[in-house]
C-alpha cells in the first residue's frame, strides 16, 4: 500500500543482487565439484540445491532488469486509502 512517505528517487538495487547472485552461482558451483571430487555427497548435494535456487534467483533479477522501471505515482497523487476492516 502506498503512504505517500515513499522517497521519490527510491530505486531497486537489482544490479547488485544481479553480482551477488553471480559471485553465489560461482561458489555453489566450485562447492558442488569440489565436495563431489572429494566424495562428500551429502555436501554436494546441498552445494546442488543451493546452486538451483541461486540460477532462479539470477532468472528473476535478470527479468525484473529486463523489464525496465515501472510507473510510479509521483508526489501530486494522493496516497491510497486504507482497505476498510469493518463489517457491513
Amino acid at each position: 500500500m502506498r503512504t505517500g512517505s515513499e522517497p521519490v528517487t527510491a530505486r531497486s538495487a537489482l544490479r547488485m543482487r544481479f553480482w551477488l547472485s553471480v559471485w553465489g552461482l560461482l561458489w555453489a558451483i566450485f562447492g558442488t565439484v569440489a565436495f563431489a571430487l572429494a566424495g562428500r555427497t551429502g555436501w554436494a548435494i546441498a552445494c546442488g540445491v543451493l546452486w538451483l535456487v541461486v540460477t532462479i534467483d539470477l532468472a528473476v533479477v535478470l527479468r525484473h532488469i529486463r523489464q525496465g522501471p515501472h510507473y510510479q505515482p509521483g508526489p501530486d497523487v494522493p496516497p491510497y486509502r486504507p482497505p476498510d476492516d469493518r463489517a457491513p
